[in-house]
């Protein structure tokens, strides 16, 4: 038996057994070289092409033959149709199938459409970023914990001193990491492990020097030792870690408002936060450098480096000078740079989507500049009522955010020197004239970072300004 039967009562089949023959199923489509009146036309050899035929061909494959580039892929679409050589003789009277290809490519005109969407390479992981800004700023909670146990103000030189020291080696320990990133994590490792613990020493070693008790040299050596192992962690991505190992201090910040902790856990916490802090950084390294070695591991020169902790240490000097007259717009600094390296990866991903629909280099050159506007405009809106809600005035902290922002965008893309340089001049200049104190000191330190600025903004349109940084 074939075919369906119908279980509904008073159908036919309650008497007889209807059989019901499969119909055959029409043909998808007919094929386009088929003839008509199903007869045969056969053209006598010599006559030539049909071109009414050729056209109708050209017409029905008008969309799949624009595309092409070359006549062989209209040849490879003729065979992915299955005329074969009788049917292009009889049909269209060309002697094989590479001649009716050619004449198809040069009937249909060229059309190249566009290509589907590409997925953006530089999409930021917003609460990474977030994340990250918020730990730069965590630390300040161990200050506000000790302060009552020991003259902040007297011993704040030995703490400036390390760590001004201890910002400009991590950029320069972070830039060679991520280099040797690219050999291996074991690799990088090592070199973690290694620059850390001799960058805690150089630091600590230098807070020596304005020290005058020995308390204020342990401070020091605990700040050192705390910035080492949490520029292992965050270089090594791993900053959720590094967020449970500040636990112990975040909670008891928050307590103060309703309880007093006492003396012992005033002092205790923040040093427990360290412990975590040196143990989870211990236990990634180890991780690191149980993986296998590289085959190949050349080490980076020393030199390539050198620009990237010199930024860090005209970083660290700017914006002590801005410490000092407005501490809590630094606060507020520290935590946008979550925000401002979320920035710096749109600023990637848009700008190589500017790339795609730039038809000039003049073209790419103004849209680039525009999104470049655009990041930084964002990047200083966001910051503006952070800095009005701290009282203080908001021109200072607008233009040293502008000019990081920059200086780390061009860094980004592997400029090194002009934003180390630059930075370098804006920091030495403010700081001869503020820490002496010599007139006119307000005015000097916002000078000095809109020229800075400004600098840096030509320097990123005219080096990212051109499509191969982007390619």
């Amino acid at each position: 038996m074939s075919g369906p039967i119908s279980l509904e009562p008073g159908g036919a089949e309650q008497d007889t057994l209807a059989l019901r023959l499969a119909e055959p199923r029409p043909p998808r489509r007919r094929p386009r070289w088929a003839l008509d009146d199903e007869t045969l036309a056969i053209r006598l050899p010599g006559q030539g092409p049909d071109e009414a035929a050729v056209s109708t061909l050209a017409a029905e494959l008008a969309d799949a033959v624009g595309p092409a580039v070359h006549p062989y892929e209209v040849a490879a679409l003729l065979e992915a149709e299955g005329l074969s050589a009788s049917v292009i003789k009889e049909r269209y009277g060309h002697p094989n199938l590479f001649a009716l290809a050619t004449a198809l490519y040069e009937r249909v005109p060229r059309t190249f459409p566009e290509p589907p969407p590409a997925t953006d390479p530089w999409r930021p992981d917003t609460l990474r970023c977030l994340l990250r800004g918020v730990l730069f700023a965590l630390p300040a909670l161990a200050y506000l914990l000790t302060a009552p146990l020991w003259p902040l103000d007297r011993h704040a030189p030995v703490l400036i001193v390390a760590g001004i020291a201890s910002w400009a080696w991590g950029q320069a320990l972070g830039h060679r990491a991520h280099l040797r990133l690219v050999a291996g994590r074991r690799e990088a490792s090592g070199t973690l492990l290694s620059g850390s613990l001799l960058g805690a020493v150089v630091a600590t070693s230098l807070a020596v020097l304005p020290a005058d008790s020995p308390v204020a040299v342990g401070a020091a050596a605990a700040q050192s030792l705390y910035l080492a192992a949490a520029s292992v962690l965050l270089v090594l991505a791993r900053e959720r870690l590094l967020l449970a190992a500040l636990s112990p201090l975040i909670a008891g910040a928050a307590a103060l408002p309703w309880w007093e902790p006492g003396p012992e856990l005033r002092a205790g916490l923040p040093l427990l936060a360290l412990l975590a802090t040196l143990v989870a950084a211990g236990w990634v390294l180890r991780a690191g450098r149980s993986g296998p070695a590289a085959a190949d591991a050349a080490r980076p020169r020393l030199l390539a480096s050198v620009p990237y902790g010199l930024f860090g240490l005209a970083a660290a000097v700017l914006v002590m000078l801005e410490g000092r007259r407005q501490p809590y717009a630094v606060i507020a600094l520290t935590l946008s740079m979550g925000p401002a390296e979320w920035l710096l990866y749109r600023y990637r991903g848009w700008s190589v989507a500017a790339l795609r629909v730039s038809a000039t280099p003049a073209g790419f050159l103004l849209r680039s500049a525009a999104v470049l506007g655009l990041c930084l405009s964002a990047y200083l809106l966001l910051l503006l009522p952070a800095a009005l809600l701290t009282g203080s005035d908001p021109a200072t902290p607008l233009l040293l955010a502008a000019t990081l922002w920059t200086a780390l965008l061009l860094q980004a893309f592997g400029v090194a020197w002009p934003p180390a340089l630059l930075c370098l001049a804006a920091a030495g200049t403010a700081g001869a004239v503020t820490l002496p104190a010599l007139p006119p000191e307000p005015a000097v330190l916002p000078a000095a970072c809109a020229a800075a600025a400004v600098c840096l903004a030509t320097c990123a349109i005219r080096r990212l300004g051109r499509p191969s940084p982007h390619a």
